[in-house]
């Protein structure tokens, strides 16, 4: 089996449905996400030369696609060098839509990765994606929902 370290479009969908219901020009000025951060466009907090988004921030379509793509470049490296050479696409995806999510620091210090580098099929994995449904200190309809499209994805 070959290495896989880019996403599918399938995972971009997730991301994009996640991140902006689908929508992304409802999201091209700067709000805060349930969890109290500045966002723009689809899940962008920092842009490429490494300011965060603030308060009164205005993208374009384009530009909100070009940083997706910037963030996911680092994310797919990232989750790539943390995981077994055994994932296969889906899994991948799933994993490269939750650390774009929670980020890739949380991934790699977490039960689910621990789980999915002894043996990338066990079952248990889907409970470890369920476990991260809080923002702001509160559990999040939408991250719920989140969750269990990546299991989802990770077990299809």
């Amino acid at each position: 089996m070959a290495k896989i370290t880019t996403v599918s479009d399938q995972c971009l969908q997730l991301i994009e449905q996640f991140e902006c219901g689908g929508n992304v020009g409802k999201y091209l000025a700067a709000y805060k996400c349930p969890a109290g951060v500045w966002t723009i466009g689809i899940g962008t907090t920092v842009y490429p030369n490494g300011q965060k988004v603030k308060a009164g921030d205005i993208a374009t379509k384009e530009q909100a696609y070009e940083y997706l793509q910037h963030d996911l470049q680092t994310t797919e490296v990232l989750v790539d060098s943390y995981t077994t050479d055994k994932v296969n696409q889906h899994q991948f995806d799933a994993l490269v839509s939750f650390a774009y999510n929670v980020g890739t620091g949380a991934l790699k210090g977490s039960t689910l990765l621990k789980k999915v580098n002894v043996n990338p099929a066990d079952p248990t994995i889907r409970a470890e994606f369920n476990k991260w449904v809080n923002g702001g200190g509160k559990v999040l309809p939408g991250l719920i929902k989140r969750r269990a499209a990546e299991a989802d994805l990770y077990f299809s």
